[in-house]
This record gives C-alpha cells, structure tokens and sequence, in this order.
C-alpha cells in the first residue's frame, strides 16, 4: 500500500506543479451584450484570464485584448426564473410532476467588466457556468486588484 501511495505521488506532484505553472486560465462563457461589434448577444466564446490581461476568442480570432490594469470596474448578478413551460409541457403528461417542476427556479450568473485603455472604453457582460462564476470572479479581481459588485444590491433610482 505504500508503494501505491509513494508511485501515485510521484506522478501527481510533477503534475500539479506543471499545472500551477500555467498562467493562463480559459472560461467558456457567452457574451450577453457590450461593446464587441463583432459579437451577437447568447454567442459562446471563450474568456482567458492570465497575469497581466483578459482575453475573449471566438474560433480562434481574438475578440478583445483588455490589459488587467485598464479594468475600472467588476459587477456580478443573478438573474432567476421559473421554469413555466417545462412545468406546463411535462404536466400534460403527469400532473403532479408538473406541478413540482413549476416550483423549481432557474438561475442565471452574469459578470461585468468595464474597462478603459486610454481612449479606449468599453464593458460588457457575459453569463458564466453556475460551478465556474466564482472562479472567474476570483481570476478578475486578482488580477484587476478591483472588488466586485453585486449588482443585484445596487439601488437604481429613475
């Protein structure tokens, strides 16, 4: 049993440190709306994060190139729905399945970025994976030395 454990460890050691020597981390995301032109809203694109800058591709073409300190603001919100017409499909089949189904709520992880690069301004907003959204908040906030926002806290006064 300790020979197990000394040879598991001696692959997994080298493994993870090759891994923590990897500066860029890459997120699937889907813009959700901001100033990349070339982008329709609900797209799949993919956001890296490394040390000094926030990239986003789509098919290999890079969308933006945002330097980390150009970063003026981070936000982050949910938006949540219930799920009505898988509930009212499904109770065609069985009633109470539906029923319970129409009780169950569906949320949705958005992050904000806003930048400005000189004369360059932007921002944009993106919906991340619900297991990935805290990573992805962690990797900007590291790497911008902003805090984020929740912008479901904030007040908007018309």
């Amino acid at each position: 049993m300790k020979q197990i454990c000394a040879l598991l460890l001696c692959f997994l050691l080298p493994a993870m440190l090759i891994a923590a020597d990897n500066p860029n981390t890459t997120y699937k995301v889907n813009y959700d709306g901001g100033s990349l032109t070339d982008v329709k809203a609900g797209t799949g694109i993919q956001m890296s994060v490394s040390t000094d800058r926030v990239r986003f591709i789509k098919d290999g073409k890079e969308l933006a190139n945002i330097p980390a300190s150009s970063i003026t603001e981070l936000s982050y919100g949910q938006d949540v729905h219930r799920r009505v017409g898988s509930a009212i499909a499904l109770g065609v089949v069985s009633f109470g399945a539906g029923a319970l189904l129409a009780l169950a709520k569906s949320k949705k992880h958005f992050v904000g970025i806003t930048w400005a690069d000189g004369d360059k301004k932007g921002g944009l907003a993106i919906q991340c994976d619900k297991n990935e959204y805290r990573g992805i908040l962690a990797g900007l906030e590291g790497v911008s030395g902003k805090k984020a926002v929740n912008s479901d806290t904030l007040t908007v006064k018309n």
